[in-house]
């Protein structure tokens, strides 16, 4: 049974990584990316349960937490170009000619 949900699993997995090489936009290529990350915990979970290893959800459960964070970085630097940072946090540290 989990078989078969692992094969399911990795079926919406290339049809994630389908969509994000074909993405008509950037927005569908970071979805289809978060989509695939997201694919990514469910077989590490049900590929745990399989093998009777119950840490590989630690370790899913940090791979979603890293996924998370990446896209929204990812998304932060599309929308803004640099991370978001005030212009005058970095322009503090660069020396001026007239002083």
């Amino acid at each position: 049974m989990f078989a078969v949900t692992a094969i399911g699993i990795l079926i919406c997995m290339l049809l994630a990584m389908a969509r994000a090489l074909l993405g008509p936009t950037v927005y569908d290529r970071i979805l289809a990316v978060n989509s695939f990350g997201t694919k990514t915990v469910l077989i590490i979970a049900v590929l745990g349960f399989m093998s009777g290893r119950p840490d590989f959800l630690d370790i899913a459960l940090v791979y979603a937490l890293i996924n998370f964070i990446g896209t929204i970085a990812v998304l932060k630097f599309i929308r803004f170009g640099d991370m978001g940072w005030p212009r005058n946090v970095l322009d503090r540290d660069t020396p001026r000619d007239n002083e």
